[in-house]
C-alpha cells in the first residue's frame, strides 16, 4: 500500500470518490433550497412581464410588443444571481469550513485527512485551501472536461496519487483510520 511522507497510507480512488459524491450531495441539497426561491421569482417576473402586454379586449390578442427586456433580462440576471450564489456556497463548504473543522462531511465518512506534502504536519492554512478550491472548481468551470482529468489524474500520479487541484495546491489525501 502506498503510503505519503508522514507514513499514513494514501487514500483510495474509491473512497475519495465516495467523499467527492457526499460533499456533492450535501451541496445539491443546498442548491435544491435555494432553487426554490429562484424559480418563485422567476416565474413572478414573466407573470408580471405577461400581465403588463397590451391585448384587444375583444379577441385577447396581443397588440402591444413585450418588453424583451423584462422577459429575458431580468429572468437572465435572477440565474446568474443563483450560479454565483451557488460557486459561493461551494467556496464556503470547501474552503472556510474546512478550515474551521479540518474536514468535509464527505471527508468524514470516508476516515479521509487532507496534509501538505511538503510538511504533513503543517495545517493547511486558507491560501492552500482556496488554490485546490479554485483549481478543482473554477478550472472545471472554464476548461471543458477538465473535471473528468482532474478526478482522474489519481489513478496514474506517483507516487502520492494526487488529482490536479492536490498537485496546484501542494496537498495529499491519506485514510486515517
Amino acid at each position: 500500500m502506498p503510503l505519503a511522507p508522514n507514513g499514513m497510507p494514501l487514500a483510495g480512488f474509491g473512497d475519495r470518490l465516495l467523499a467527492f459524491l457526499i460533499d456533492g450531495a450535501v451541496l445539491f441539497g443546498v442548491g435544491l433550497v435555494l432553487a426554490i426561491p429562484t424559480v418563485i421569482g422567476m416565474v413572478a417576473v414573466f407573470a408580471g412581464a405577461a400581465s403588463s402586454l397590451d391585448t384587444d379586449p375583444v379577441t385577447g390578442e396581443v397588440t402591444g410588443s413585450p418588453n424583451v427586456g423584462l422577459f429575458f433580462g431580468v429572468p437572465l440576471l435572477i440565474e446568474f444571481g443563483y450560479l454565483l450564489v451557488m460557486l459561493a456556497a461551494g467556496y464556503i463548504y470547501h474552503v472556510e469550513m474546512f478550515r474551521r473543522t479540518g474536514i468535509t462531511w464527505g471527508k468524514r465518512a470516508m476516515k479521509l485527512l487532507l496534509i501538505r506534502a511538503d510538511d504533513p504536519a503543517a495545517p493547511i492554512n486558507r491560501g492552500v485551501l482556496v488554490k485546490r478550491w479554485a483549481v478543482q472548481n473554477l478550472g472545471g468551470f472554464v476548461i471543458p472536461f477538465f473535471s473528468y482529468l482532474d478526478g482522474l489524474w489519481q489513478l496514474w500520479d506517483k507516487p502520492y496519487q494526487q488529482c490536479l487541484h492536490d498537485k496546484a495546491a501542494g496537498t495529499i489525501v491519506v485514510k486515517a483510520g
